[in-house]
C-alpha cells in the first residue's frame, strides 16, 4: 500500500500511545492527525466515517481503515518490516494476548482512572478525589501487578525474552499509574516489574511518544 500512514488521536490518550509505540518500535514513518474526544464541540463528524463509535485512535493506511488498538497494531506488526512485536509460537503468543486483555479489562480502568485521574488530574483542576474510589483501584492494581509479575516469571520482557505488543500495550498505562503517590509506591512492591518499567520508560519510541501537553 502506498502512502504514509496516518493515525487520528490526542497523544495524551493511552491507546493512541500504545499504537504509536508499535509504529515507532517498528521504524514507520507516520502522521498523527489530532482529534480530541473531550473537545468543547465533540467529535467532529467527519471523524465517524474512522470510528463509528467517535473513539480513539484510528488509522488510515492507504485506502485500509481500522479501528481498535489492538486491531491496529497487530496490523502495523504484520504489514511492516522491523523487528516483530509478537513472539513465535503459539504459548508464548497467547500469554501476550492474556496480558493485553488483562490490561484492557481490569488495569486500564484502575489504574489510570481509578489512581491517576483521581489523585492526580482532578487535584489539578481543583476537584476533590473519591478516596474510597481510590482505594479500590488500588486493590485491583495489586492483583494486576502481581498477575504481570507471575506472567513475566523473571523474562526481561512482560511475553518472554523479546520486545513484545505487551509490552507497548502495558507501558502508557503505567506512565500515567506511577505519577500517582501511591501508583509508585505500590509499584516498587514489585522490584522485578519495576525494572521492566525502567527499561520500557527510557526506550527512544516511549520518549519520543511522551505527550505533549
Amino acid at each position: 500500500m502506498a502512502g504514509k500512514p496516518r493515525l487520528f488521536g490526542a497523544d495524551y490518550s493511552v491507546y493512541v500511545r500504545i499504537a504509536r509505540l508499535a509504529l515507532l518500535e517498528k521504524g514507520v514513518d507516520h502522521a498523527l492527525v489530532p482529534v480530541d474526544i473531550f473537545a468543547g464541540d465533540g467529535v467532529a463528524d467527519w471523524y465517524l466515517a474512522r470510528h463509528p463509535f467517535r473513539r480513539i485512535p484510528a488509522f488510515e493506511h492507504g485506502d485500509f481503515h481500522l479501528f481498535e488498538t489492538g486491531a491496529i497494531t497487530r496490523y502495523v506488526d504484520e504489514a511492516f518490516a522491523g523487528p516483530p512485536l509478537q513472539p513465535q509460537g503459539a504459548a508464548r503468543r497467547a500469554v501476550m494476548n492474556q496480558i493485553i486483555g488483562l490490561l484492557d479489562a481490569y488495569a486500564y480502568r484502575a489504574l489510570v482512572w481509578g489512581v491517576y485521574v483521581e489523585r492526580v488530574s482532578k487535584p489539578e483542576q481543583g476537584k476533590t478525589p473519591d478516596e474510597a474510589l481510590i482505594a479500590a483501584a488500588l486493590e485491583t492494581a495489586r492483583t494486576c501487578l502481581s498477575t504481570l509479575t507471575r506472567l513475566q516469571d523473571g523474562r526481561a520482557f512482560l511475553a518472554g525474552d523479546r520486545l513484545s505488543l505487551a509490552d507497548l500495550h502495558a507501558a502508557p498505562i503505567l506512565a500515567y499509574f506511577v505519577r500517582a503517590p501511591e501508583g509508585a509506591a505500590l509499584l516498587a512492591d514489585y522490584p522485578a516489574l519495576g525494572r521492566w518499567w525502567t527499561r520500557l520508560a527510557a526506550r527512544p519510541a516511549f520518549l519520543a511518544s511522551e505527550p505533549t501537553g
